[in-house]
């Protein structure tokens, strides 16, 4: 007989959780000497609290929850597992811009960390550096600290100002500012103010101000606190860029352009009643001239190397989120589903599906592209030329891409200039920059590829439907051919392909082989969570076009080669296609999967012309 103290050294588990489970009789033979259990020597570990995939996941007693859509700090802190920032306010402290544009993709915790700079600077009657004592920053000095709560803040988030009209937009934030006015009831009465200050807040409380009246509340307001406090206020907007997002996609633009203009240009430019201005957001709009003249801006973007471990989670810091709910042996798998973004020169995690994938007992998915619409991939989509549609079944495929990132990218600039559509991309992240080189205008010329799995999962849903052109009819096909592939139905399979060539190459010229590699290469790519999907890789004596590699033993190998030719009658397209076939033996393309232990290999030989086609196959053991 063993221990408590033993069997939990042995099966890495807490004397507490072994204890735990005798108490509930799952160690059989398990028996209590005292206050002491004793096991039997050949006890099993119990296969308890398994998730579907059955992977082993303990979470310790009564661990905090994951803060999943919480951006209240005070809450966030207090009652989740919160991921330490704090550091970014000493790092701001110490360099002190007037005026800070952070952008990153949504859902990066900008809202979060906003709000925790609203509680650490913000007057309040409570004594709010309870919140922080026992954060990073604290530990850092009396000059940081004496900065706690000392300034009045003004505080709006954008994030949800999303509506199909400029009425609707204007009124949302009308609202908004009608409610931060209201945090700062205490002006309405301040003998500070003269009557007609008090009388322009009263319109703004009482939701009868005009639009003029709103373009000007900023200003306003920062002048009224400055007043009262005797010190200037802190500025914090953050999503500053959703309503125009919305505006872009919903026929608006230009009024939302024009408020925007003058909303922001009273509150930060040659604004005296400013201690410091924080805005976030996905894009930096400077050539919407919203910031125009604002010279005192300082902008900080996923390629600058500036705050680059504040927005996001370190490797770090998901190693310690892993260890304290128990499933540090699932480091590998989170790394390849959501690391590979690249923020300055620090790899980061996506934040929200981290977070999602630990609360949910660790089974993958893409979290982070089902929190809402991609509308900024369906925006792109639409003005993708030829040369961008390649590239990006390129990326699709795992390569790399070299573009030009131009940070100052616009909405309204993907119609002027498709190639924009890579800083978009970027930015918004949906990819992520490998190498950069600035030149001379201000841009970067960049290697780029896609992030992590999550992404690619978006690809395959979002890019594919739009670049085929066809909706539905993609996913449609794709399980065809799936279906067709795994029960060696090759009838179905050619019919599968004829259906979708016939319906998808009126949308374009039919043109070489690499056309119909990536058409077909497309129609492939959903089948990822089965087949780790190559292209154009060497193999034996050769290149092979396409080859699936199975992720699970009941899943035969796939190598696929093709071939194109104009006019080809149907003798001459049956003849080509035996070809290929031929040459996926003749050079030997299943040596890879040989050697990667794969022995039932199918074996399939495609020759196109125009819309016709003809397939040949046979399965090798």
């Amino acid at each position: 007989m063993k221990s408590s103290e033993q069997f939990a050294n042995e099966w890495k588990l807490s004397v507490r959780s072994i204890n735990d489970l005798c108490n509930k009789g799952k160690i059989p033979g398990a028996i209590k000497e005292g206050r002491r259990w004793l096991i039997p020597d050949d006890a099993v570990r119990p296969a308890d609290k398994r998730v579907a995939s059955g992977r082993y996941i303990r979470k310790p007693i009564a661990s905090k929850p994951l803060p999943i859509g919480i951006s209240d700090y005070v809450r966030a802190q207090a009652d989740y597992y919160y991921v330490d920032k704090t550091m970014l306010i000493k790092e701001f402290l110490d360099q002190k811009p007037l005026v800070s544009l952070f952008t990153r993709p949504r859902r990066f915790g900008k809202t979060l960390n906003m709000d925790m700079l609203r509680v650490f600077f913000e007057i309040s009657e409570e004594d709010t550096s309870k919140y922080f004592k026992d954060k990073a920053i604290w530990s850092c000095g009396a000059e940081y600290r004496e900065q706690q709560g000392r300034y009045p803040v003004v505080f709006l988030t954008f994030k949800d100002v999303k509506f199909d009209s400029w009425k609707g937009t204007i009124d949302k934030i009308s609202d908004l500012l009608q409610e931060e006015f209201g945090r700062h009831q205490v002006l309405a009465d301040s003998n500070k103010l003269l009557d007609y200050e008090k009388a322009y807040f009263a319109k703004i409380i009482n939701g009868d101000a005009s639009e003029v009246d709103l373009t000007a509340s900023l200003a306003k307001l920062s002048q009224m606190l400055t007043k009262h406090y005797g010190k200037a206020p802190i500025i914090i907007i953050d999503e500053y860029d959703t309503p125009i997002q919305e505006g872009y996609s919903k026929d608006f633009y230009e009024e939302i352009i024009g408020f925007m203009r003058n909303f922001f240009s009273g509150a930060f430019k040659d604004n005296r009643n400013l201690t410091y201005g924080f805005l976030t957001g996905i894009l930096r709009i400077a050539q919407e001239s919203i910031f125009s003249g604002l010279n005192n801006l300082t902008v900080n973007t996923v390629m600058d190397e500036e705050y680059d471990q504040y927005f996001g989670f370190t490797d770090s810091e998901v190693r310690d989120m892993l260890q304290y709910y128990g499933a540090a042996n699932m480091e590998a798998e989170l790394k390849n589903w959501y690391d590979g973004y690249l923020f300055g020169s620090t790899e980061i995690y996506n934040p929200w599906s981290v977070i999602n994938y630990v609360s949910k007992g660790c089974v993958p998915q893409a979290y982070w592209v089902n929190t809402g619409k991609n509308e900024i991939l369906e925006d792109v989509l639409k003005v993708a030329t030829d040369d961008i549609t390649e590239r990006l079944y390129s990326l699709l495929k795992g390569e790399r891409v070299i573009a030009r990132i131009d940070q100052n990218v616009v909405y309204r600039s993907l119609s002027e200039d498709p190639v924009n559509i890579y800083s978009l991309l970027l930015v918004a992240g949906y990819l992520k920059a490998l190498k950069k080189e600035l030149q001379a205008d201000g841009s970067y010329l960049c290697e780029v590829s896609i992030p992590n799995r999550e992404i690619a999962a978006v690809y395959k849903s979002e890019i594919l439907s739009h670049l085929l052109q066809i909706g539905a009819i993609t996913r449609t096909t794709s399980d065809k051919i799936a279906e067709s592939l795994y029960a060696n139905d090759y009838a179905r399979l050619q019919k599968a392909i004829a259906e979708y060539m016939d319906k998808t190459v009126s949308f374009y010229d039919a043109g070489a082989e690499g056309f119909y590699h990536g058409l077909l290469l497309g129609l492939i790519a959903l089948m990822d969570n089965q087949y780790k999907i190559m292209s154009n890789r060497e193999s034996g004596d050769g290149r092979y076009d396409i080859s699936l590699i199975p992720r699970e033993t009941r899943y035969p190998g796939i190598i696929m080669e093709l071939k194109w030719k104009k006019d080809q009658s149907e003798e001459a397209l049956n003849k080509l296609a035996d070809e290929a076939l031929a040459q996926i033996d003749e050079l030997r393309y299943d040596t890879e999967m040989k050697e990667g232990g794969i022995q039932d290999i199918l074996k399939i030989g495609i020759a196109f012309s125009g819309k016709k086609i003809s397939i040949k196959t046979y399965s090798k053991v």
